[in-house]
């Protein structure tokens, strides 16, 4: 049966029947927790507990930490962006762990940023290192794999696309919220990956709901491709993609074939006051729920809830 593991400023917590079960350890880290599993699941059969909801939960997943993130991985979000699944290679990027926010954190953003969009992703936490060259595979998987949390891969598209990379867009402080739950899973329990939902909604408005079988480079190839060159350490944190259903959005093909004969800089100006009138961008004050979950609720990852506030 899986474990949820909640964090607050003072302690870990394991989710029971009856409420939370503080953990007896002296971890401080995701990594040290995830090496005192014998506390872990000595709480999970604590009698002792309190409710859930009076705890002021933060990300479950510690920082300094690396964090890296997959491009463009499903099907979905592809097409919509006027690609082809097929021939889409795959890809990694970077961002600051110091982008990491708690489950329930407001997501701040910065006063130079206009276009703020989200993206709804399952993380992946490591539970040993796996250091470069590690064969990886599907029957392995579960050997690294420590656990899943819903993340969410805030970006700020007017930064990310003239700039034509990825690091700066989405490592704002706030930018990754993680929890509220690390689920930790056994290899059956993996098994069902590709069973997962994800789903995100702006104001109660659904704007993103797609199954991980709509993912185009699963966890053991990736991981396997990844560790070619990436050395990756118990308490690290792999973004593994967003479906379909994020602000941005491709141009139809025929203003993408005239734009691109424009210079760069007419060709953003027009491209940004397009997107500028383009309503599913975060706004203030907006609420962002996103969860993860099987659909007959076997494996729950917890609802994420993050308010959007602008910096002034």
């Amino acid at each position: 049966m899986t474990i949820s593991v909640l964090r607050t400023a003072d302690a870990w917590w394991v989710v029971t029947p009856t409420g939370a079960a503080r953990v007896d350890t002296e971890a401080t880290t995701t990594a040290q927790l995830l090496a005192d599993r014998p506390a872990v699941e000595a709480a999970a059969s604590s009698g002792g507990t309190v409710p859930v909801e009076t705890l002021s939960l933060l990300s479950p997943v510690t920082a300094p930490c690396r964090v890296v993130a997959q491009m463009t991985n499903f099907a979905s979000h592809v097409e919509d962006a006027g690609m082809n699944p097929d021939t889409i290679p795959l890809t990694f990027f970077r961002k600051a762990s110091g982008s990491i926010s708690g489950p329930h954190d407001d997501v701040i953003r910065p006063a130079h940023v206009r276009l703020l969009d989200y993206e709804v992703e399952i993380g992946l936490v490591f539970g040993r290192e796996l250091p470069v060259g590690t064969t990886i595979t599907a029957e392995t998987l579960a050997d690294h794999v420590a656990g899943l949390v819903v993340t969410n891969d805030i970006s700020a598209r007017d930064v990310q696309l003239p700039k034509t990379q990825f690091y700066e867009a989405k490592s704002y402080p706030t930018f990754t919220p993680v929890g509220p739950a690390l689920v930790l899973l056994d290899a059956d329990e993996l098994k069902r990956f590709t069973d997962l939902r994800l789903r995100l909604w702006v104001n109660g408005e659904p704007r993103q709901n797609m199954t991980v079988a709509d993912m185009i480079y699963r966890p053991a190839e990736t991981l396997q491709a990844l560790t070619r060159f990436q050395r990756l350490d118990a308490g690290d944190l792999l973004l593994t993609g967003t479906p379909v259903g994020t602000a941005l959005s491709a141009p139809p093909k025929p203003i993408e074939i005239l734009s691109a004969l424009l210079p760069p800089a007419v060709k953003w100006k027009l491209f940004f006051a397009g997107q500028a009138r383009n309503s599913n961008y975060l706004q203030d004050g907006d609420v962002i729920e996103a969860t993860v979950a099987t659909d007959d609720g076997t494996i729950d990852l917890g609802r994420q809830r993050t308010v959007v506030r602008y910096a002034r």
